[in-house]
């Protein structure tokens, strides 16, 4: 097994499990003392990846927030907000999304993309992102050889539906954040925290909770799963 980094899963839901409801507008799941958290565990990490799905329909910048945390990430000689990090099987990204535009000095962002569309999406993203061939279909296990390669050690993993459900269907995760907010959604299209599959935490194998935290009205439970990890 290659050496890869240690996969911190982050997300918030609604109490039905929902990751946004059907809406043009995001759903704002969480609140200020919450996302302070998560921007604390950004600053912890060497890379942040999510999906294509999430930078075209969020649009996130994927950046630590607080001055404070930016300085003391660059006093250890990192740069200010980790490595942003997406995968595509097809391409189909918008170099004016903000995970290509949003300015982080000395920040860099890498695209695994599958090898079909890997030529097109190096010609359309340009000197946006160093686009990386990752398989065909997109190799998880391959993609998480070559970040470490890169130098990454912890990893953030934020979504969307389609990326949860192959890392935790993969084993590939080694702790979920996972916040509940007060609030259902109700909507049968709505993306969920994963779809159909099989994950090695189903039924009658359990992961550890090992804390649970209330955050004013929301609740964050903290798992960890039993994975095998190769040496560093």
């Amino acid at each position: 097994m290659a050496a890869r980094p240690f996969v911190l899963l982050s997300c918030g839901t609604s109490i039905d499990g929902c990751l946004d409801d059907g809406s043009a507008e995001r759903l704002l799941l969480s609140n200020d003392a919450d996302f302070d958290r998560v921007d604390a565990s950004r600053a912890e990490c060497d890379a942040i990846l999510v999906g294509a799905g999430t930078v075209r329909r969020d649009d996130p910048r994927l950046l630590v927030r607080s001055p404070q945390r930016r300085a003391a990430r660059v006093a250890r000689g990192l740069p200010p907000s980790p490595l942003r990090v997406t995968l595509t099987a097809r391409g189909a990204l918008d170099p004016a999304a903000r995970f290509f535009t949003a300015a982080d000095a000395g920040d860099a962002r890498l695209v695994y993309c599958g090898s079909g569309a890997l030529a097109a999406t190096r010609a359309r993203l340009g000197d946006l992102a160093t686009v990386v061939d990752a398989g065909d279909p997109v190799d998880l296990p391959r993609l998480l050889a070559d970040l470490h390669a890169r130098g990454v050690r912890r990893l953030m993993v934020e979504g969307g539906e389609s990326v949860h459900t192959q890392f935790l269907g993969a084993g590939l995760v080694d702790e979920l954040h996972l916040v509940i907010a007060p609030f259902f959604v109700g909507e049968p299209r709505a993306p969920r925290l994963v779809g159909d599959g099989r994950f090695p935490t189903g039924r009658g194998r359990r992961a550890t909770l090992t804390e649970v935290r209330r955050i004013e009205d929301v609740v964050l439970l903290r798992y960890t799963f039993p994975v095998e990890r190769a040496a560093d």
